[in-house]
């Protein structure tokens, strides 16, 4: 990957907190690139997470097994953080995996070298702070669409997110997220179309 995808993947960062250009260096210089072919788990289940990913090209969910069913839990499209933050911040290892949905590039960032940086740079631990806290709120967002929203609501919602990628999507991860059938999102689908 060229220096430059790296350099709009700052200026992705910076438009959400500004920061020097020292610090543009810096992660700049943490930075790299992973590329991962479609339905290939960029971290297992069992695994300690110790990076933070940030998708370039593609699209990644976020998967568990409950009662031997495969459960979505989470979509990554581009620019949008994807990391198991229930082991990253414990360090214990996940019962969540990391998977490409078709053949996706991350932006990984190792997360040890990332938080050294914070007392040398404060607008970096701040730019993170808000990272997280947005992460954070699209989690409870997600917790309270199941709660209050129709399966049919949440299912636009997502597709608003990102129309092409959802579109072809396979149907059992959306339906499992959406926590519905794939004939009753086959039903929701129709309407859309």
């Amino acid at each position: 990957m060229k220096d430059t995808s790296k350099e709009h993947f700052i200026e992705y960062l910076s438009q959400i907190s500004q920061i020097s250009p020292e610090s543009k260096e810096a992660i700049f210089n943490l930075c790299s690139f992973v590329s991962i072919n479609k339905n290939k788990n960029l971290q297992s289940i069992g695994q300690t997470c110790k990076t933070i990913y940030f998708v370039q090209d593609g699209a990644a969910r976020i998967y568990y097994y409950k009662d031997d069913k495969d459960v979505t839990e989470y979509f990554a499209f581009e620019n949008d953080l994807i990391i198991r933050a229930e082991s990253l911040f414990t360090g214990k290892p996940s019962h969540k995996a990391i998977q490409a949905i078709y053949d996706t590039i991350f932006i990984s960032i190792p997360a040890k070298p990332l938080f050294e940086l914070f007392d040398q740079h404060h607008d970096i631990e701040r730019l993170f702070r808000k990272v997280v806290e947005r992460s954070y709120v699209d989690t409870i967002n997600r917790l309270e669409s199941l709660q209050f929203y129709s399966a049919e609501e949440r299912y636009k919602s997502l597709i608003e997110k990102s129309p092409t990628v959802v579109r072809d999507i396979p149907l059992k991860y959306i339906a499992s997220y959406l926590g519905i059938t794939q004939v009753s999102l086959s039903r929701i689908r129709a309407n859309f179309s």
